[in-house]
């Protein structure tokens, strides 16, 4: 907690633990700028409010997208300042959200060099912002610059280090950054496995610092927004960052909020997710605690990361409920928002052996969206083809959620996005269909592939061989043909090993004598538990492209 004066401090992320020291601190009031679901292991308002009530605290939740603070939030900050009793603590990831509305609800009232001074003393540099107190808010793109690369890529997550990695190896000389401001980056396919309880959760986390290529620049911020009539990208305090050839792969946002009441439970009450990094344990904890009642497991409406995931989950409860005596005594529901099993008909046969295997309940059209926790009730809306929609309660003893996934904000009104909202790129060069300096790969792209790690994998050479060509003066030279993989374990110890890509089209990496991807093998098991991650933090993340190397554009 810093203080800017008597009346404001600010802080980083709090979790709901620490609101008994701030109150005894002396602090009246909480105010969150921090959006939920920013990240994997982040807090929910409605855990710290909850948290902060019993305590007597007056909360407000004002969440402001990074760097995406204008003159009506500011106006709202100050309104909220007034109103609330003080001492007032704000928060958001670092501080900085919190620390820039307070200097812009000031800019009014207290001089430039006071505002400066006392969010200095607190630890906050407001430099970035002076240039939007002076132009009443408004940041001259044409003109400002505070830093210049030949490579801009936003993202630090598997997409955006691969292309580095992979740009680098291409052409060593290029000067590049990386935008994100995370400090850990994750593996996320591991997740599954931690439900599991095959793997632990900390085995699947590695600081950002570590995994950045050498040479690139981190500039670890926020997006705010883009320029691309200015080859520009606007970072959290206004800062300008131009660039040569931009590459934008930021991932997906999880809206835990869709679901009403979700955020109110997670991690408790029996409900889990694997697509947290602090629930997937929780998972593991509710599948060896169940011994008899109804577990269910939930699809969202596509797209979502991993369209195997919700599935995954089922399989590996199920065969642990078996191997343990208990799945006779125990209800298992598999709750899907769409029509199929499986998107690929080719391994639908071999998942449907293991749905009998071990007597699961398939309801399709089945969209969550509602959960209360204590009453241990989940409410799905049906929407089942040709048939009036309607809403069924379901009781449960657990429930793993899988939450509905979105483009992220600041994408989804940047002038990249197409009217769903996603980076609008063509599909086999994965070049920008407006702007010919943009590229765009992993989850936030357009293209109807699957959104998994194994295809950014593939993706990223793609994107590195497009760009370097491109600055060659050449068009593309190489293309995309959709690969995704998504390895199903439908028992511990076997894996129906799904590879595709547009279209359906099965694309398999290995002769059908080593593993036969349409049915569950223990060889496709000891790839994903012992030969993938090396793999991804060893080889995919520093442009080592095994097995991924870009298939060449034909001639015309």
């Amino acid at each position: 907690m810093k203080s800017i004066n008597e009346q404001i401090s600010v802080a980083p992320q709090i979790r709901p633990e620490d609101l008994v020291e701030i109150a005894q601190s002396g602090f009246r009031s909480v105010i969150c700028n921090r959006p939920d679901g920013e990240a994997a292991d982040q807090p929910t308002f409605e855990e710290i409010e909850a948290a902060a009530k019993k305590l007597g605290l007056e909360t407000r939740y004002q969440p402001i997208v990074a760097g995406k603070v204008s003159d009506e939030d500011a106006v709202m900050f100050g309104e909220l300042m007034n109103a609330l009793p003080k001492p007032v603590l704000a928060y958001c990831r670092t501080g900085t959200r919190s620390a820039t509305l307070w200097s812009l609800a000031q800019a009014g009232d207290l001089p430039l060099a006071d505002i400066l001074q006392q969010t200095g003393s607190a630890g906050y540099d407001m430099a970035g912002v002076v240039r939007r107190i002076a132009n009443g808010g408004k940041t001259p793109t044409e003109t400002a610059e505070d830093a210049r690369f030949d490579v801009v890529i936003v993202g630090g997550g598997a997409a955006g280090i691969s292309a580095a990695s992979s740009l680098l190896s291409r052409k060593s000389d290029l000067d590049i950054a990386i935008i994100d401001p995370a400090d850990v980056h994750y593996y996320q396919p591991g997740w599954t496995m931690v439900g599991g309880g095959i793997f632990q959760a900390a085995d699947t986390a590695k600081t950002m610092a570590s995994l950045i290529p050498r040479g690139v620049h981190w500039i670890k911020s926020a997006v705010a927004a883009f320029e691309p009539k200015d080859n520009a990208v606007i970072l959290d305090g206004c800062r300008v960052v131009k660039y040569g050839r931009l590459v934008v792969c930021p991932g997906l946002k999880l809206d835990w909020h869709s679901i009403e009441g979700l955020v109110d439970t997670l991690g408790k009450n029996g409900v889990t997710s694997n697509y947290r990094y602090d629930l997937a344990p929780y998972t593991w904890k509710l599948v060896q605690e169940t011994q008899a009642g109804r577990a269910v497991f939930t699809q969202p409406p596509m797209p979502i990361k991993c369209a195997g995931a919700p599935q995954k989950a089922m399989y590996l409860s199920a065969d642990h409920w078996l191997k343990a005596g208990h799945l006779g005594t125990i209800d298992i529901q598999f709750m899907n928002a769409g029509g199929a099993l499986f998107g690929v008909k080719d391994y639908v046969p071999a998942l449907m052996d293991y749905v009998k295997r071990y007597g699961a309940s398939l309801n399709f059209f089945h969209n969550l969206i509602a959960i209360d926790g204590p009453a241990r009730k989940a409410t799905f809306e049906v929407n089942s083809p040709g048939q009036d929609p309607l809403k069924v309660d379901v009781e449960f003893d657990m429930i793993h959620v899988t939450p509905p996934q979105t483009a992220p904000d600041f994408i989804r009104v940047s002038p990249l996005a197409d009217a769903a909202g996603w980076v609008d790129v063509d599909q086999a060069t994965l070049r920008h269909k407006t702007f010919e300096n943009i590229w765009s790969l992993g989850d936030v792209m357009n293209a109807p592939n699957a959104k998994t790690a194994a295809a950014a994998r593939k993706q990223a050479p793609v994107v590195a061989e497009n760009i370097v060509s491109d600055m060659k003066g050449h068009s593309a030279t190489a293309q995309y043909d959709g690969y995704g993989s998504c390895p199903l374990t439908v028992e511990r110890g076997k894996i129906v090993l799904a590879e595709f890509g547009y279209g359906g089209t099965l694309l398999p990496s290995f002769p059908r004598w080593l593993v036969d991807g349409t049915k569950p093998t223990r060889t496709a098991w000891l790839l994903k538990e012992r030969i993938l991650p090396p793999v991804y933090w060893r080889a995919m993340l520093r442009g080592k492209e095994w097995m991924a190397k870009p298939e060449k554009v034909s001639a015309a």
